[in-house]
């Protein structure tokens, strides 16, 4: 990846990850749950299925012939999204614990279960 000139090259390591259900904690969807789609490490954010959706005016494609206002989601940063507890419905803190196998896991500070 060509490194830009203004752009900060994370090296953090996020507690959410591809396919986790999350909560939005603050924002126009705040109080929404979804699926998160991608995770992007290099600018901290991550775009969450039906949350934080914006529309986009696209020229005419072969894929899309017609062209027009597509709707999609946008990313969210990282910090105002909580990983959802579905046992207890609602949002909760991350743990790691390391097992004696020296696998680490994540779990849910409210529940203790495993995630």
């Amino acid at each position: 990846m060509a490194k830009r000139r203004n752009q900060k090259l994370s090296k953090r390591k996020f507690r959410i990850k591809k396919g986790d259900t999350v909560y939005v904690t603050v924002g126009k969807d705040k109080g929404r749950t979804g699926k998160v789609l991608r995770v992007l490490t290099d600018r901290d954010k991550a775009i969450v299925e039906k949350v934080n959706m914006v529309k986009r005016h696209t020229k005419p494609t072969q894929q899309n012939p017609a062209g027009g206002i597509v709707e999609k989601e946008a990313p969210m940063h990282i910090s105002n999204l909580m990983m959802y507890d579905a046992k207890n419905a609602r949002p909760t803190r991350v743990g790691i614990k390391t097992l004696a196998s020296r696998e680490r896991i994540r779990f849910s500070k409210a529940s203790g279960e495993e995630i």
